[in-house]
């Protein structure tokens, strides 16, 4: 589930803050929105866990990596910036702060989109789809995820986060 609310607005930040040739990666690619919308960052990777989103992801062409593999699991050394595009509601609290506190030290900054109170199964064939937690309020994601900023509020029911001032560790 994305919206596009709020994209045009996401995409301006990271064209203030990332120069063009900034190495970014887009967890949970689904479709390659991120890479379609930022054109002029051709040094862009994404991982997917999905095979049929995989394959498209690879055809589209618009990445530099696709790796077909579990956010959860994924080991990197770096990225400018990495985006969680509706990725974390997938997970249990704990395997959605396990991966962000392993990307946290290994990026410049990171954005994640997240929806408030969405119940969804599986979708497209896709059982990663599921919403295990789809309970998410603004107040929930800030006591499950503390100290990351709101980047934009896209609606009422879904906002867009990023490092803000949390301590590493």
């Amino acid at each position: 589930m994305s919206y596009w609310e709020g994209k045009d607005e996401v995409c301006e930040w990271v064209r203030d803050n990332f120069l063009p040739n900034a190495r970014i990666l887009d967890v949970g690619a689904e479709k390659g929105n991120w890479s379609i919308r930022l054109p002029e960052y051709t040094n862009m990777d994404a991982v997917e866990v999905f095979g049929p989103n995989y394959d498209a992801l690879k055809e589209l062409g618009t990445y530099k990596h696709v790796w077909f593999q579990d956010a959860r699991d994924f080991r990197f050394q770096f990225y400018d910036l990495v985006i969680f595009g509706d990725i974390i509601e997938h997970m249990t609290p704990k395997e959605a702060k396990a991966m962000l506190d392993y990307a946290y030290p290994r990026c410049r900054d990171m954005i994640i989109a997240v929806p408030f109170l969405y119940k969804q199964d599986a979708l497209y064939g896709n059982p990663y789809e599921v919403h295990i937690q789809d309970d998410l309020t603004p107040e929930l994601f800030e006591k499950r995820y503390p100290g990351y900023s709101v980047l934009c509020r896209a609606r009422e029911d879904y906002c867009y986060y990023h490092k803000g001032d949390k301590p590493n560790g």
